[in-house]
This record gives structure tokens, sequence and C-alpha cells, in this order.
């Protein structure tokens, strides 16, 4: 399994307080002399290192950037990102039977999804590292984000997504701002090995979640968790569910968790424990969990309903398994009825969500029933886009409409 152990003597690659470390290997490499995605001895993943890890009196200000003492510039390319809303849904909550639960609504960011944390620091590190031309493959709120941040750079985007399998919000979002969309015959994953390797060969930088420095923007959602969850209830979730489908948030929190650790701001038994939720058709990490095992296998085919998490190859597991496993966490596979059922109950709630995003509260009822997750516990389910991301599963887990006269007592009779 994977080193993700912080701290140590600084290595001599290190600029402003930051370096790159291979979470395999070891080896570390200077983060903007050049475009790097991968270990170049090992081909492991690498990860974001800094020389000091801050606690909490060193924030200040809203939003992302709230935490640049936390992130490896000190500014990005932003349009007011994070600051997210955690609410409260009281009919969930007294339906599951636990102490306390909330959801933390990352649909509500500018695009409308989680992505655009990530965005605001690596497309500044693009800019940094001088590239002319952005790239990813998506499922479609990566390249609704990546399209929209690029736009506020001025740079040019390139987005690879799965021919006819992405939601007409996220496609419209990419198509408005100004990307190039190319629709690939395949699925998400062989859209990433296709821009990974334009971005070997130069012709663009990647901006999927396997570039380190997106996941570091996307740590704030557990800053912001921790310090939302203490300011209205008092204390820090025990438990985090999260829909996961390529496991960069995941991975993500809990490096949130392990940097707090090594500032000395939270004791590792604090850790929220990390609980991902995958659909039942495409759930290669919730096998790998449930399992036992050190890595994932890969899912060929794949598909569900919650086009978000409609991945069969999830990237970053080698550092998201280690984080579930560290957490006392789980995982657990849902059905797209499940996903769409809870979609309904969140909106009784009055919290308008994508069906991916709904696989949180899906799972977090079906390991309940299953007696995994205790009545006494206080959970947090992350939701990560929002309602109009995908109109057309929302327009069919709605009601149907009612044609009417055009005249008052038309309307009174249906009533």
């Amino acid at each position: 399994m994977a080193d993700l152990t912080l701290g140590g003597e600084p290595p001599a690659v290190m600029t402003d307080g930051v370096w790159l470390a291979c979470i395999e290997c070891g080896e570390t490499v200077a983060p903007y002399d050049d475009v790097v995605y991968r270990c170049p001895d090992c081909d492991g993943l690498l990860e974001v290192r800094y020389e000091e890890y801050p606690t909490f009196e060193a924030f200040e200000g809203t939003g992302v950037w709230r935490y640049a003492d936390a992130l490896p510039l000190a500014e990005g390319v932003s349009i007011k990102e994070g600051n997210t809303p955690l609410y409260t849904v009281p009919e969930i909550e007294a339906d599951v039977g636990v102490a306390d639960v909330r959801v933390k609504h990352e649909g509500m960011n500018p695009t409308g999804a989680f992505k655009d944390r990530g965005m605001t620091v690596g497309v500044k590190v693009a800019d940094r590292l001088g590239v002319d031309r952005l790239a990813c493959a998506s499922t479609g709120n990566t390249s609704a984000a990546l399209a929209c941040y690029g736009a506020r750079a001025d740079t040019e985007v390139l987005v690879l997504l799965p021919a006819g399998k992405v939601a007409a919000g996220k496609v419209a979002q990419a198509s408005l701002h100004g990307a190039r969309i190319l629709e690939v015959e395949g699925n998400f994953d062989a859209c990433l090995d296709i821009v990974a390797d334009l971005a070997d060969r130069g012709e663009a930088y990647l901006l999927n979640s396997i570039n380190p420095f997106r996941l570091e923007g996307q740590k704030t959602i557990g800053l912001e968790i921790l310090e939302q969850s203490l300011a209205e209830t008092g204390e820090w979730p025990d438990r985090i569910v999260l829909p996961v489908g390529n496991a960069g948030n995941t991975a993500a929190l809990y490096k949130c968790f392990r940097e707090l650790v090594e500032a000395g701001a939270m004791e590792e038994e604090e850790m929220p424990a990390l609980t991902g939720v995958q659909a039942e058709g495409a759930a290669p990490m919730v096998e790998a969990v449930r399992e036992g095992n050190d890595e994932v296998r890969r899912w060929e085919d794949v598909e569900t309903i919650a086009t978000a998490i409609r991945i069969g190859n999830p990237v970053n597991a080698p550092k998201a398994l280690p984080g579930v496993k560290a957490t006392g966490g789980t995982a657990v596979a849902v059905s797209d009825e499940e996903i769409t059922d809870a979609q309904r109950a969140l909106a009784r709630d009055g919290v308008g969500v994508e069906p991916a995003s709904a696989a949180s509260v899906a799972g977090l009822r079906k390991l309940r029933a299953e007696g995994e997750i205790e009545a006494d516990e206080q959970v947090v389910c992350l939701t990560t886009g929002h309602l109009l991301k995908d109109p057309d599963a929302a327009a069919a887990a709605g009601g149907d409409m009612t044609s009417v006269p055009a005249d008052t007592e038309g309307v009174l009779d249906v009533l």
C-alpha cells in the first residue's frame, strides 16, 4: 500500500515551501520546473507536500482561498468558489435515525459542482508553468469547471467526453464557456487514457484528478466541513459519506486530515470515518474495500443513472483506499433506484442535487439499515453537483405534469 507519511526533512527540490513526492517510491520532484503528473522513476501517483502545515488559526477570509496557507499558491484563478452551505435535512435525519445528519452541498459552487475547488488551484499552476492549452476527460462536471476557469484565465480548453453519456446541462456549460469538445466513442476511462497520452506528448496540460495540484483545492471541502460542523454542532462529524467516481475527493479529504494531524490540530482518532458510495453498475472501489484489496480491479463495462460517477478505473484509489482504512470507514454500492429515491428525499428537504450526489444519502440509508452506522453518529453527506446539472434525470425523478383548460374552473376541477 502507498506510503502517505508526511513530515521529514524538506528536499533540495523544494520551491517556496512546496514539492511533489511519489507515494510509491518516495522520489521528490520540483513543483514548478516541468510539467509532471506521475513519478518519473516508478510512474506512481504524486502528492503535494509542504515544509509547514498550518492550524485553523492561520486561516482568514472566505471560500477556497481562506485556506491559502494550506495551498501551494497564495492565490488562484478565482470566481469565489467554496464557502458552500452545510444544510440540515430533518426528514432524512428522522428517517435514518442517527444523532445528526447534515449535507455539504458542493452544487452551490460557481459552476454547480465541487470541481471548481480544484480548478481554481490547477489553472493557476498551469499559468505558472506557462502552458497554453488545458485539457480533461470528463463525465461532465470537470469539463464545465475547466471550461469556465480556462475562460477566466484566457487559456484554450480541450475536453473529451464519452459520446452520449454526459448530461445536457454539463455539455451546455462547457460549450458556452468556449471549450473545444470532442465526443469519444468509448467510456470515461477511454477518454482519460487518450487525454493522458496527449498530455504526455506535450499537447495539453492535464487537469483531471491525477493532477496532484487539483486535489489540493478539493481538500478545502474537508476544512470547511470541520469548521462548519464545529460552529453549528459543537463537534466535528464522526463520519463523512461521499460519492466515489475517480476517488479524488476521498483522497483529498484524507490528505486534509493527515495535514491537520501533522500540524497538531487534530488527533488521528478524531479523523471522520471516510465512507465511499458507488453505484452498483460502477463499483470497483467498493469491491476493493469489501475484499480488503490494496488496489482496484478495473471494470471495463460500467453503467448507472449517476453519470458523474460512471467510472470503472478510479485513478486515485492508491491514495483513497488507505484513507478509508485508516479512518475506520467503509464503502457500499447502491442501486440506481436507491439513488433516485434518495434524490427525491433530498428534494423534500429542499436540497436539489444531481443523481451522483444523492448516492451519499442512499449509502447512508443502506449502511444504517445494515447496522454499519450507529444511531449515535454525527454524519455529513457530501453532495457534489447541483440538481440542474442533469435536468433530464431531475424531470424523470419528479412528478408528472397535468394538462388543464385555459380557465380557472378547469384548474379548480383538478385541485
